[in-house]
């Protein structure tokens, strides 16, 4: 399939060898690729079949009814696999369900296992017959010679089947069963309709919800019609067939359709999704799909990915970079999709159906969503969204404000309204400051600044689901003492996390601090910045780390900054010591500058001997012992602090680096070998990477700025629609190849840029950074 696949990027470059703007040109959903990467990925990677930001996520499934035991595990598809069991509807964190499968001949109603499919109704498949790109797939079930095809519209699933001759063609919803990370099924239901309607729900219990919110439920709806009658149909649970029967519900819940079909006849089935009720899941089909065929519905989804792929254009000599480029854009646009309705129905933090004001024509004035933590998104997702997806941004601080005017805190990941921070902390209110500053301001400021303080201060009756439980001491003491025998955990006095979460909540004080500032609160902000020099409390200048102390302000003993877990969440002290993005000039000078770059610098030179992570093992925490893990959130930022420290020559060749080595093109080496590309966020950091903009300050300053480096492409172009009042932006690079990668010379609509730095205002007046670059590093920047 590898093979394939390059042959087929080569010869379509041949065909058209260049950028999206010619008469002859690639589209841009063209170089996605979302099969990159699907080696343990997660739940929810894997959903060609959808629009960005959408609720409906449609995919294939190779193992999804294998559960994730801790909430987190790697399930869905899978690129080792080799049969398909089903294709589920819902893919979101914590959230997954609503599956249909088609099959011919005898009729099975359990999955089967990957090791023998032929104990149920999987089906064997060849990736010579599958096909994928940003909104739409196809694969041919081999075990049934059937053509099963998926697109979809923001809240409408479409699956099209293309049977053989057959008096035994078979459609079946599997409704009742778990999916991927949506936890035990607690109720479901599903009925044949008189109107010949099939419609039902599925409510699970996810993991993290029971760790965040325990006794809350996530419900999935749906609402589903089909342009054939079925000659049979009947109800299952398992391998329990009652023929003739239109309704069933309890855990295991499925209904199944038999049809006869002439040799390559199609059926296509049209699925309304809700997270609030059948009955809305029937008004967005409705809504969005009444009179709309397969073919158009496929068609408007890809001229919808195209527009929104096409706010960033590269153009250049290297097909595999776009590939990755695109790629990347395509998954950090598909991650964090709608939970509401067209009716502006969401479902509410309590379990109740809350309601979204509307405009005069209908529409909602905002929406909102599911969303993993934002634990890391700052060093690429909001950075992203901020600069070409602003209106968006606005809509993410909207469904995060929802959640706490229910519920009276921020929640750092929620799955329909309930929280499932995943992580413990929570980074909601940095990211709403940095929304803020970088001028996305229409959200209710008060209200957001009101959470977003309350979030960094305020410990009292604090619950589990809004994170930070310690965050009493890191308030009184200005660290989180550590705790060794509480393992993961976080309580009030302490936490087996308790350095890292210094170092964030230092971060997140600095954030909310610029976002006091910028309203004239000065009280907020002297105490907020107080707080953010809390890391300085944890730096041991004997080891030059930053190590945890206990309660009693000691260093803790027999302390490896090579051991993860012990103070630190999913890396170690080596990783997390840079972790101060908020002032990294005083990291330099605290360090010292020759410390600070040869350890930098020595980091990456052993790091890039392991694939800058895990190496090749395929295990999303592999690399959390190492130097450097990409793979991971913690230390994304840091291959960027050379800007900061007298070598940014050094930061443009470990991002070039990065980019070309530990970003593939194939199945299992996709986003490294061991990666947790949570929404999106991997892909997120490669494109702002490869255009050569980043802040490792996540935007947060009050006058937020870009640090620039060389980018990977010969041109860029930013273009957002006229509707979001954003001029043009393009860099322009000469000169550049694989090889010249350091950068000699920057001019700002014909400027001398004589810092490394990017106002953020200065690219939403738009204009052209134009760049020169060469193979021998320049001593121009360094200080």
């Amino acid at each position: 399939m590898k093979k394939i696949l390059r042959i087929l990027f080569i010869t379509l470059s041949c065909i058209s060898c260049t950028t999206y703007g010619q008469k002859d040109r690639k589209k841009l959903s063209d170089y996605v690729n979302p099969n990159i990467g699907t080696a343990h990925s997660r739940w929810f990677f894997y959903t060609p079949a959808a629009v960005p930001f959408g609720l409906a996520k449609l995919g294939p499934s190779t193992n999804a009814h294998l559960g994730n035991a801790n909430g987190w595990e790697a399930t869905g598809y899978d690129d080792r696999d080799t049969s398909i069991e089903g294709f589920a509807c819902l893919h979101e964190f914590q959230v997954g369900g609503i599956v249909l499968a088609p099959s011919v001949g005898k009729l099975q109603t359990i999955p089967g296992s990957l090791e023998n499919p032929d104990e149920g109704y999987r089906s064997r498949f060849d990736r010579k017959d599958e096909s994928a790109t940003s909104g739409y797939y196809s694969v041919l079930l081999k075990d049934y010679n059937i053509k099963a095809e998926l697109t979809a519209t923001k809240r409408v699933g479409f699956q099209r089947y293309t049977f053989p001759k057959s008096s035994e063609s078979h459609i079946l919803f599997d409704i009742g069963n778990r999916q991927g990370e949506s936890g035990a099924v607690k109720d479901a239901k599903v009925t044949f309709t008189e109107d010949g309607r099939v419609e039902g729900y599925v409510i699970t219990t996810p993991e993290y919800v029971k760790k965040y919110q325990e006794g809350a439920n996530v419900a999935m709806y749906f609402s589903a019609v089909l342009d054939k009658k079925p000659k049979e149909y009947g109800v299952f649970k398992k391998g329990e067939i009652v023929a003739g029967k239109k309704e069933i519900d309890g855990i295991g819940a499925g209904l199944y359709l038999t049809f006869d079909t002439k040799e390559k006849e199609s059926i296509t089935v049209k699925i309304g999704l809700s997270y609030t009720s059948i009955a809305n899941a029937r008004l967005n089909l409705e809504s969005e799909a009444k009179n709309t065929d397969f073919n158009t519905a496929k068609n408007n989804a890809l001229i919808t990915w195209n527009q929104s792929l096409g706010r960033i254009t590269v153009e250049g000599k290297n097909e595999t970079d776009k590939v990755k480029f695109y790629t990347g854009l395509y998954h950090a646009l598909l991650g964090r999709g709608l939970s509401s309705d067209v009716n502006g129905a969401y479902p509410m933090n309590n379990g109740k159906i809350g309601q979204i004001p509307q405009n005069a024509d209908g529409t909602s004035k905002y929406n909102s969503y599911n969303t993993d933590a934002i634990w890391g998104g700052f060093w690429n997702l909001t950075q992203l969204w901020a600069l070409a997806y602003p209106e968006y941004y606005a809509d993410w601080v909207q469904g995060q404000l929802l959640v706490y005017k229910d519920a009276g805190w921020l929640g750092d990941g929620i799955a329909n309204s309930k929280y499932v921070s995943g992580v413990g902390t929570n980074f909601t209110g940095l990211a709403i400051a940095s929304a803020y500053n970088c001028g996305i301001r229409n959200f209710d400021v008060n209200l957001a600044y009101e959470a977003a303080l309350k979030n960094e201060i305020t410990w009292q009756n604090r619950i589990e689901g809004a994170g930070k439980m310690d965050l009493k001491q890191f308030v009184e003491r200005g660290y989180s003492p550590h705790i060794d025998d509480i393992g993961f955990n976080t309580v009030t006095d302490g936490s087996g996390f308790s350095a890292s979460h210094t170092l964030e909540y230092s971060y997140s004080s600095f954030a909310v601090a610029q976002f006091a500032k910028s309203l004239g609160k000065t009280n907020d902000y002297e105490q907020l910045m107080k707080l953010s020099k809390g890391w300085e409390l944890l730096y041991d200048s004997e080891t030059k780390f930053i190590r945890p102390k206990d309660a009693n302000g000691k260093f803790i003993p027999n302390f490896d900054p090579s051991q993860p877990w012990r103070g630190f969440q999913e890396g170690n002290a080596w990783q997390y010591t840079f972790y101060v993005p908020h002032d990294v000039e005083k990291l330099v000078e605290t360090l010292g500058k020759k410390t600070f770059n040869d350890r930098l610098e020595t980091i990456f030179e052993v790091s890039q001997k392991n694939v800058f992570g895990g190496g090749t093992k395929i295990d999303a925490f592999a690399g959390l012992s190492g130097f450097y893990n990409h793979g991971n959130q913690p230390n994304l930022h840091i291959s960027w602090l050379f800007n900061f420290s007298g070598k940014p020559y050094l930061t443009q060749k470990w991002v070039h680096a990065i980019c070309d080595e530990f970003y593939g093109t194939e199945g299992i080496h996709g986003y490294g070998y061991g990666q947790d590309e949570d929404q999106g966020q991997l892909g997120a950091w490669y494109v702002m990477s490869s255009i050569g903009l980043f802040d490792v300050k996540g935007l947060t300053e009050m006058n937020p700025s870009f640090q620039i480096s060389s980018p990977l492409f010969d041109k860029i172009t930013i273009k957002l629609p006229k509707a979001l009042n954003r001029k043009d932006f393009v860099i322009e690079v000469q000169n550049n190849s694989k090889k010249n990668v350091y950068l000699q010379k920057a001019t700002l609509n014909n400027k001398d840029i004589e810092h490394l730095k990017l106002d953020f205002n200065d690219i939403i007046k738009g204009g052209t950074i134009k760049m020169s670059v060469d193979a021998k590093p320049s001593q121009k920047w360094s200080n």
